[in-house]
Parts: C-alpha cells; sequence; structure tokens
C-alpha cells in the first residue's frame, strides 16, 4: 500500500498529514453544517469507520480486493449466498456492497454505477437507501459471529443500517463542499470499476457453470443418460455463450 499525505493549507502548520485527517476532517466539518452535533450524533466509532472507509477509495489495492466480493444487482448478491455457509464470506459480501453503495450515492452521486436494478429509475433513491440498509444489518448479524472478539465492529454497522439516511445526508454534504470527486475523477475510471466489478461477477458464474458441467459429466460416465448428455451440452452452450474459447465434447465410445 502507497503511504499518501496531504498539507492543510488552512494551518501555518506545513507538515505532511496522513489522508485519514483529510477525509476525518472533512466529515467532522460536514456533520456540523448538516446540523449534527456532538450532543445529537455522538457516534464517533462511525466516524472513525467512515473515514477509514473514504481513505480506502484511494489506495487501488483496496478496490482491487473488494471487487470479488461485489454485486451489481440484489439478485447476484443473494444469488451467491444462496447455498455458502461460511458466515465470514457473508458478512464480506454484506459489509463490502453495503459501504460501496453508501460511497456510490454520498460521495459519488452515481448509485447506477454499481447498484442499479434492471429497468430501475436512477431517481429512485428511496430503493437505494432500503438496500444499504438492509445490507448493513445482515453485515451486523454476520458480524456478531465473526467478530465476537471485536464486538465494536458489529455496534458501528448496526449504527449505519438504523441511521443510513443521516450519513447519507453528511456524505453529500462532504461530496459538494470539501471533495467534488465527480469533477476530478474522470467517468472512464468510474466506467473501469464498474466494467471490472462486472468482469469479477461474470467470471464467478463461468466457474460455477463449469463446476455443474464437471458434476454431470461424472454422472454421465456412470449411467450414460441421454437426458444426462443434453443437459451437458446445454450446460457447455451456456459457458460458450460467456466464454467463446470455451469448448467442450464428451469421448467417443
Amino acid at each position: 500500500m502507497v503511504n499518501r499525505g496531504y498539507y492543510d493549507l488552512k494551518t501555518r502548520d506545513r507538515s505532511v498529514k496522513p489522508t485519514y485527517y483529510f477525509m476525518l476532517n472533512c466529515l467532522l466539518y460536514s456533520k456540523v453544517e448538516t446540523g449534527l452535533t456532538p450532543e445529537t450524533d455522538p457516534d464517533e466509532d462511525v466516524n472513525v469507520y467512515l473515514a477509514h472507509l473514504l481513505n480506502s477509495f484511494i489506495n487501488p489495492d483496496y478496490v482491487e480486493e473488494a471487487k470479488k466480493y461485489l454485486s451489481k444487482y440484489d439478485t447476484e448478491v443473494f444469488r451467491r449466498l444462496a447455498n455458502s455457509t461460511d458466515a465470514r464470506l457473508k458478512y464480506r459480501i454484506y459489509k463490502t456492497n453495503a459501504d460501496f453503495l453508501l460511497v456510490s450515492i454520498g460521495i459519488f452521486d452515481n448509485p447506477t454505477a454499481l447498484c442499479a436494478k434492471p429497468g430501475q429509475s436512477p431517481h429512485r433513491e428511496e430503493a437505494y437507501i432500503g438496500r444499504g440498509k438492509t445490507y448493513y444489518h445482515f453485515a451486523y448479524t454476520f458480524s456478531q459471529v465473526v467478530n465476537k472478539k471485536n464486538p465494536a465492529i458489529s455496534d458501528v454497522l448496526e449504527k449505519l443500517s438504523v441511521g443510513f439516511e443521516r450519513y447519507m445526508k453528511v456524505l453529500s454534504h462532504m461530496r459538494g463542499e470539501y471533495m467534488n470527486l465527480l469533477d476530478r475523477l474522470s467517468k472512464g475510471k468510474l466506467y473501469q470499476l464498474e466494467r471490472s466489478v462486472n468482469e469479477e461477477e461474470k467470471k464467478e458464474v463461468i466457474r460455477e457453470k463449469q463446476n455443474r458441467l464437471l458434476d454431470l459429466y461424472s454422472e454421465w460416465k456412470k449411467t450414460h443418460s441421454f437426458q444426462v448428455e443434453k443437459q451437458m451440452h446445454l450446460v457447455a452452450d451456456e459457458i460458450k455463450e460467456m466464454n467463446p474459447k470455451f469448448s467442450f465434447s464428451l469421448p467417443e465410445s
């Protein structure tokens, strides 16, 4: 990970400070400017979490690592989790998608980049809010299992689920007053990130279909069933449609 710093031009101190402090300062100013005070919103743990989250987006390694957990549609998220018994994986998927959804809406003002649903209007903000609240709630639930030694993170995720709209409003203010990321970050980079997420989902689907094909092939070797053979060719065609380089043929008798 590359260490990054910034100069605070508002002070006489010209020492380089970690970018985390820039994020935290902007966040705290934004909370006050949107009417939240330490008395009305004392969640310092959420402040720290959000500052670290925003700072993570500066690091390409974080974004690259997060890709394998991201899904563009609700159906993809639930499909990936349907047959999984790994609580840590479920926690990771829900938490990562919730984090990216919050930042997509609040900072990038672009929920459709990573969170669109087929045929859905990009102006249906309430749908994205509901999705974010749900993801954070599930992340909180699984966090209680995987983070028993660090219950503080579970508390933060619960607060983010309950107060999703409030923190989205703070980040939206932060975007306009302190960051203007949409003006600085090219649409090309956003497109590349969206494309990368789609590619990861595609690879996951292909892997699942390949596993299905292997299971069918094992069954066919035992039974030489015509119906199983027919299913194999259907699955093989689906894989080839997604990956034209793929080829499949049964051994000759």
